[in-house]
Order: C-alpha cells, then sequence, then structure tokens
C-alpha cells in the first residue's frame, strides 16, 4: 500500500520550517531577497488562487513564460495543490503551442507579457481553458496574477498525495512531429535531488545562478529544486546576459553555474575573461551538447572544476558524476553514474556490451519519467522493462566511467564504419577558426554516405589549414568530405542545431 505525506511533497513548507530565515532566492534584475518563509508564503498564495479559481488535483496550470519570479512560484504553487505544470516553450511556433495545448487540456493559463500576441492567437482555439492569466497588465476578460497577494498565506485541506503523483509536463525537442511531453512525478523531483546531493556535495551554503529557460528541465533541476532540498540560495536572471555573468562570477558569490557550450564560449571571447576571478567558484558544468576541449581547458587553466554534464528530459537532468581529481584524466568523460541510478549499454540485439564496446545508453531509477503524456506508444517504445532507452550512443571503460559519443540516429556509415558526428564536430570545434560546427552524413555513390561539414569561422580560417589539422586528428573514414561556411547555424525551437535542414541543404557547385 502506498503511503501518502505532505512533506514528501511539499519541499518549500518542510525547507520553510527547518530554515524560515535563510536567503532561498535572490532577484538579480531588483536585487530583492526573499528568505525561504516569505517565499513559502508567497507560493502559499498562488495555490490558493489556483484553488480559488476551481484547479484542484490532476488539473494542468500551463505556464507560458519568461524567467521570472512568478514562474518559480508557480513551479512549486502547483505541485502543493496536486495540480500538474504544464511548460510551454517559448521558442516554439503558435502552430505548434495549438497542438500542445489542446494535448494537455489546461484548465488555466498563465502567462508573461512579452508573449500577449502570441497568447491571443491561441485564445481561439482553447477548449479547456476557463481563465487566462496574465502575469501584468492583464487584458480583456484575463485575470491578474498579483491577486494572488490577497490570498492567504496559509495553504490548508491539503490533497493526498504520492511519489507517483504528476509535477509537472517537460516536451522534448524534435524537428519532426509535436514535442512529446514527458511527465516528470514528485518522485522523480525528489530522487534527481536526492542524486544530486549525494552525488555531487552540494550543501545549504551554496549558491547557483539560475540563467536556462524554465519550461526546459534543466532549468529548475539542475540545481534550483536541489538547493531548495539543502537550503542553499538560488539567484533568478531573466536569461543569459555575458556582463551579468561576469557580475554574477565577481559580486554575488555563486558557487555553481551550469551553462551550454555557446554560452562559454561568448564567455571565454569576452574581454573580461581574461581579468575575472574564478576562485570562488567550486563547480562548473557543461550540458546541452558535447563540449569541446577547448573550452573545458580554458576553465581549467583558470583553476575552475570544469566538467561535462549529461542529462535529458525524461531522466530529470542529472545523471553523472566525475571527481574533479580525474576530470583531466578521463577527458570527455561525463563520468560515472551517480546515487541510485543504474546504467548500462546494449547492442543491436538487446545484449549487454562489454566494456569499450560503443552501444545505446540505457538508464534506470525513480528519477526516470513515469511516461509520456496521453501517449503510451512513445512511452513504449522509450522505456522498455523498466530501463530508459536514450538513443544516445556510448561507451563506458573498464571502471565503469561513461563517455557519450552522440545521438544514434545521427550516426552515418561510410564504407562500413560508423561514423558519429559528435566526434568530429569536437575535433572541428578545436580549431582555432571555428566557431560553430555541425556535421552530418550525406549519400555517396561509393561509400554509401560520407560527412559534410557546416561551418561558422572567424576570420583568419582557411579550409586547407582546417584540413590539414583534420588529418592529423582523425581517421580517414571521418573526414569531411565536404566543407559549408555558413553566417549562422539554423536551430530548432530548444536552441540546438537544425540538422534535418542541414541534411536537406542543397549544395550548388
Amino acid at each position: 500500500m502506498k503511503q501518502s505525506s505532505h512533506y514528501v511533497t511539499d519541499w518549500l513548507d518542510k525547507r520553510a520550517k527547518l530554515t524560515p530565515g535563510r536567503i532561498a532566492l535572490i532577484d538579480n534584475a531588483t536585487g530583492s531577497q526573499t528568505t525561504y518563509a516569505e517565499w513559502n508564503d508567497r507560493v502559499n498564495q498562488a495555490a490558493n488562487f489556483l484553488r480559488s479559481l476551481g484547479v484542484k488535483k490532476g488539473d494542468r496550470v500551463a505556464v507560458y513564460a519568461s524567467n521570472k519570479s512568478e514562474y518559480l512560484d508557480l513551479f512549486w504553487a502547483a505541485p502543493k495543490i496536486g495540480a500538474i505544470l504544464q511548460n510551454l516553450n517559448w521558442r516554439l511556433t503558435v502552430h505548434e503551442l495549438k497542438g500542445i495545448v489542446a494535448s494537455g487540456k489546461p484548465r488555466v493559463l498563465v502567462y508573461s507579457e512579452d508573449w500577449r500576441t502570441q497568447v491571443e492567437e491561441l485564445k481561439p482555439t482553447f477548449t479547456t481553458v476557463e481563465h487566462v492569466i496574465a502575469m501584468s497588465n492583464p487584458g480583456q476578460g484575463e485575470r491578474d496574477f498579483t491577486e494572488r497577494n490577497a490570498m492567504s498565506p496559509v495553504l490548508e485541506d491539503v490533497p493526498d498525495l504520492d511519489m507517483d503523483d504528476p509535477w509537472g509536463i517537460y516536451y522534448t525537442g524534435g524537428t519532426t512531429g509535436l514535442p512529446k511531453g514527458a511527465v516528470i512525478t514528485h518522485g522523480n523531483v525528489t530522487w534527481n535531488s536526492v542524486n544530486t546531493l549525494t552525488s555531487w556535495s552540494m550543501h545549504g551554503q551554496h549558491k547557483a545562478a539560475l540563467q536556462l529557460p524554465f519550461f526546459h528541465i534543466g532549468g529548475p533541476m539542475i540545481f534550483m529544486a536541489p538547493l531548495v532540498h539543502a537550503g542553499g540560495t538560488t539567484i533568478l536572471c531573466s536569461g543569459f546576459d555575458v556582463e551579468e555573468t561576469f557580475d554574477l562570477v565577481e559580486h554575488s558569490g555563486i558557487t555553481h553555474y551550469v551553462a551550454v557550450p555557446t554560452m562559454f564560449q561568448m564567455l571565454q571571447e569576452h574581454p573580461r575573461w581574461a581579468e575575472t576571478d574564478f576562485s570562488k567558484l567550486e563547480l562548473v558544468i557543461s550540458g546541452g551538447a558535447p563540449c569541446p576541449l577547448p573550452i573545458m581547458e580554458k576553465f581549467w587553466a583558470r583553476g575552475v572544476d570544469f566538467k561535462m554534464g549529461y542529462g535529458l528530459t525524461e531522466a530529470s537532468g542529472n545523471n553523472f558524476w566525475l571527481p574533479p581529481e580525474r576530470v583531466r584524466e578521463k577527458i570527455g568523460s561525463v563520468g560515472f553514474p551517480i546515487f541510485h541510478i543504474d546504467m548500462k549499454t546494449i547492442r543491436d540485439d538487446g545484449s549487454t556490451c562489454a566494456a569499450g564496446e560503443e552501444g545505446e545508453l540505457l538508464i534506470r531509477g525513480p528519477h526516470v519519467m513515469a511516461g509520456y503524456w496521453r501517449n503510451p506508444k512513445a512511452t513504449a517504445e522509450t522505456i522498455r522493462d523498466g530501463w530508459l532507452c536514450t538513443g544516445d550512443v556510448a561507451v563506458r571503460d573498464q571502471e565503469g566511467c561513461f563517455s557519450i559519443l552522440g545521438r544514434s540516429k545521427e550516426m552515418f556509415i561510410s564504407g562500413g564504419e560508423n561514423v558519429y558526428p559528435a566526434e568530429i564536430e569536437s575535433v572541428l570545434l578545436a580549431h582555432a577558426h571555428v566557431l560553430e560546427a555541425a556535421v552530418v552524413g550525406v549519400p555517396h555513390e561509393t561509400w554509401g554516405e560520407v560527412g559534410r561539414a557546416f561551418l561558422v569561422v572567424e576570420e583568419g580560417y582557411d579550409e586547407d589549414d582546417l584540413r590539414e589539422f583534420l588529418d592529423e586528428r582523425l581517421a580517414r573514414y571521418k573526414l569531411p568530405r565536404s566543407i559549408i561556411v555558413m553566417d549562422a547555424l539554423p536551430l530548432t525551437a530548444i536552441g540546438k542545431i537544425d540538422k534535418k535542414l542541414l541534411e536537406a541543404y542543397e549544395v550548388t557547385e
């Protein structure tokens, strides 16, 4: 029999009782500081506001908003009453959002003013939305989120909740069809946090900047949720800004920072890179895509523990850890599985790979999603016999340390050899004059498929020099047969390189 517990699920209430006066949240735009007691009261008011609108356990609360404190309040408020947070990606088109909203059937939609035009386009398609709530300046017929300020800061009659109840729906990226909604449960959020705290040694004195978009699993799950668990401090940022980031590093006392490779590259190309003191940073993690070695080396040279992370929407964010003293020993590795997580790699026939053998990465643990929202077919294809099939190709060494080689769907076969674009991209990005790189397989009459590289380069780039550079570092079958220089690489709705468009790119002679 499952045992329900209010305090298993209402983290913020528990933390407010344990450390009421500790600073939980700092708004970097205004400098305002919020204690855990104040934050819990504010979130309780938001939960009571949702209740006043008829929201009950199991109802979806759609949020279409930029990085704002109100969004974080809703992240904690909806689960308090058993509602399910439906996170809408503002990088998607209105057409895509129409399908997602129709599938999620939210009872209310909360939005920030910068997406008002899109919301107006969406409104005629609503069939289940009873209330549209504006975080500021509500339009005709809309409710004002500030109405929550009149609500009681005490939350009563909390519904029975257990670890299997959904916390939120987070949508996966994709270049074809509608994104799939990964259902993340209370148990998933809890175990991701436990895994992170126990493996990464995070505690209440730690402080992290939150710049990644909140609609993405990495925004709230990598550092923010674990810090609430530990009683640490989150600094809320509206997004990524180079100057702001340097200020955070130098003056805010942040100890933990996460970003994607393009963000790190922008930092390292800025004049402030050479003069900034990074000594207070205890941990810097790169996620989203394989990080080029030169970026890592520049951080190491500054005495910063810099590691590649690996996470995916379906597995709640954090999965590996590599001790700082071993990062340079195992360059390119994401590390060892963290607590309460099982990993393996399998061959095409489903058998387990030996050490040193490439195969698909499978993950098992209590942090793995319950499934895709109202999509049993996709769920059954992705979760088999309790294992999450990631679609990523990985290899483990004799010690059990894993390296991610790339997406299995991106792999192409050239002359009978498996080629993983991520490996080639990493080498391309190590060249002094290559700023961005993407590799896809294209048809070839002799070899079946060969690589084509798409680059963004800087002044001084010379293709002959690059090819000589590649010849020294890659096997012949891995060398791109053609190189295309572009002003910018196309991106998907979630900001990743759109390789479907690159595969369809027509080369003119």
